[in-house]
């Protein structure tokens, strides 16, 4: 596809009335109209979700669960909605087997302090990937430590994709767990879970699926991924922070000990001990984040009256036309698969010697947001030898303009550093 194939291509949505959903993006950051390439640290809100949040707030708002009085009722009643719109953007048709979590990180510390720590034991294999950010390492890191379990790691091959070529010699029947991410948040490599999930289930093995990047830009039915467990975050996917769940299939969930111990868990309780709720309360001990259920329940909503296709189709074209213009950018490397359809719309690039915190800094000055570091993926930077890199990533209301607008600033900054 050439630039200006691109360039003429129909959009797959109406970005100006989208971006009008957005309050925020309304404004000039150092002068500039901004633009807001930071997506997949967070996603921001439209105004949907700001007034579902606001309205519960100043309507409706009670603890659930718990209360017999009208506010309670109307609380649980937008609370449990909102477990519904979310299961249903996701495929999930059975809400029991949906768990509200903080995110993507609580749903997998609790996958290993409850089905890992219940299931694994010392000599036993976990396998996962250099490409892995710290949320879907450390957990298991922790857990190998308590019960003396092993960890294995697939490797990465020259475009940033997974190297499946030593799959089925690290598959053993010692491998008790595979967790990896749908979709890498540094490179945007979006790997092949399905396969995956059915090698890992011929040896026997739990399959986990981190879908902190693939809730918010892909159209995933997540039963049919074939995993056991599927861990999202609410923030990525115009959602608030500290909002997520926790996908498991119920003969599994079923089989595990609770996370957390308290109220709302519990079905009947001793001094002694207890006996615990049916699924999913089984796994929400306390006073949940009400407002952030009701919130991503609205944002999952506004997802879906966008259209998750038409989302993944414009995300597609903007990525095809984001790699053929900073490709005019000298001495700028791009990390990551060159197919557009292989990857999300995520570019991780450095800029010759100059540290990417600076080309970040300079781009800020321009109005432009990205991020730079090791995007909590520091095994996956020494794999690619660069201490950091600089990321660009891009949601619904990312445009070509705003690619334009990167692309400018980068020759700046080149300038300024002297190439």
């Amino acid at each position: 596809m050439t630039l200006s194939t691109l360039e003429t291509a129909s959009p797959a949505l109406d970005l100006e009335r989208i971006r009008a959903d957005f309050p925020i993006l309304d404004q000039e950051v150092n002068g500039h109209p901004l633009v807001y390439l930071d997506n997949a640290a967070s996603t921001q809100k439209p105004a949907a979700v700001i007034d579902a949040i606001g309205h519960l707030y100043r309507h409706d708002y009670a603890n659930v669960h718990r209360g017999v009085h009208e506010l309670s009722h109307r609380a649980t009643e937008a609370y449990e909605q909102a477990r519904g719109k979310v299961a249903r953007l996701l495929g999930i048709g059975d809400e029991g087997e949906f768990v509200w979590t903080k995110g993507t990180t609580e749903g997998l510390n609790l996958i290993a302090y409850t089905w890992g720590q219940a299931n694994i034991r010392a000599g036993d294999e976990i396998l996962l990937s250099v490409m892995d950010h710290h949320s879907n390492l450390v957990p298991w890191q922790l857990l190998a430590q308590r019960t003396g379990a092993k960890l294995r790691f697939l490797d990465i091959d020259g475009e940033g994709r997974l190297d499946l070529s030593a799959l089925d010699d690290l598959l053993t029947e010692r491998t008790k767990l595979v967790s990896i991410a749908h979709i890498s948040n540094a490179l945007g490599t979006i790997n092949p879970v399905t396969e995956i999930a059915a090698k890992a289930h011929a040896v026997g093995a739990v399959m986990v699926v981190d879908g902190a990047q693939s809730a918010p830009h892909l159209p995933v039915d997540v039963p049919s991924l074939g995993a056991d467990f599927y861990a999202f975050s609410g923030h990525k996917m115009c959602g608030p922070t500290g909002s997520g769940g926790l996908w498991g299939r119920r003969e599994v969930l079923e089989a595990m000990p609770p996370f957390h111990g308290g109220g709302d868990m519990i079905d009947f309780v001793e001094l002694e001990s207890s006996t615990y709720a049916p699924l999913p309360l089984k796994f929400e001990a306390g006073t949940p984040n009400i407002a952030g259920a009701v919130g991503l329940g609205a944002a999952a909503d506004y997802l879906a009256s966008v259209g998750r296709e038409a989302i993944l189709a414009h995300e597609r074209h903007l990525m095809a036309y984001a790699l053929e213009r900073i490709a005019e950018v000298p001495d700028l490397t791009v990390y990551g698969p060159r197919d557009p359809a292989a990857r999300s719309g995520v570019v991780s690039f450095t800029l010759g010697d100059v540290h990417p915190h600076d080309i970040a800094t300079i781009l800020d000055g321009e109005g432009i947001a990205v991020r730079a570091g090791h995007h909590c993926c520091q095994p996956l930077m020494r794999r690619l030898c660069v201490p950091a890199t600089a990321r660009a990533s891009f949601y619904l209301y990312s445009g070509t303009d705003d690619v334009d607008r990167l692309i400018d600033a980068l020759h700046k900054a080149r300038a300024v550093f002297g190439y």
